[in-house]
């Protein structure tokens, strides 16, 4: 049972870098292009479309990871002990961080892609005109406000990740290692949080 759950716990942390992780990158990227108008970012929204095999794609490398990463996490969560009251040291807020952020995006991913991917796939008239839908949706303040939390919440949860990832798998295993180890982590999530919140204000920076 411990041996399952080693390797359980191993996968989980790995599922969270790659496949994952790098999805929220590429993201983030390519949303970027709503900064250049709505012809650029639906024509790189298109492009994306157009990958062979996008569907099994998307089933095997991107919705199947998610769930199990958000499923075992819930079951990690529910077991972690959280103390930051008694020991208000950064890694005890840290460590509880993950956790909130990970039942905060379980919720906004599963309202992004409602908003984003299903409704597409139902109404022919949103084919094409991604920008303008993204445009439409976050031009309501409280959209916008459910979307920053969500790409901010994004960025922390893989940053903080890729920190446990390095310790899990043994790749940072000193004091010196971990502290170089966080500061490079702080400034991906610096780096994700910035590229994600630009993109969602590029739309708003070329209404009308």
């Amino acid at each position: 049972m411990e041996h399952r759950s080693f390797w359980a716990r191993r996968l989980h942390s790995l599922s969270g870098v790659v496949p994952i992780g790098a999805f929220l990158v590429e993201h983030m990227f390519t949303n970027s292009f709503s900064t250049q108008g709505p012809a650029a970012y639906n024509g790189a929204v298109i492009m994306l479309q157009s990958i062979p095999y996008l569907e099994w794609l998307e089933v095997f490398g991107i919705f199947l990871p998610i769930l199990f990463h958000a499923v075992y996490g819930v079951y990690i969560a529910r077991q972690a002990r959280y103390n930051v009251t008694t020991y208000p040291y950064l890694r005890n807020w840290t460590f509880m961080l993950q956790r909130v952020s990970g039942f905060v995006l379980f919720f906004y991913i599963a309202i992004h892609v409602w908003e984003t991917r299903v409704q597409v796939i139902f109404d022919e008239s949103l084919k094409g005109r991604f920008f303008e839908h993204m445009q439409a949706i976050l031009s309501n303040p409280i959209w916008l406000a459910l979307y920053i939390v969500g790409v901010v919440s994004a960025a922390f949860h893989f940053a903080n990740g890729l920190f446990t990832f390095g310790i899990v798998w043994g790749i940072t295993v000193g004091r010196n290692a971990q502290r170089l180890a966080s500061w490079a982590c702080a400034g991906i999530f610096v780096i994700v949080a910035g590229m994600g919140i630009n993109s969602l204000f590029g739309f708003l920076a070329h209404a009308g």
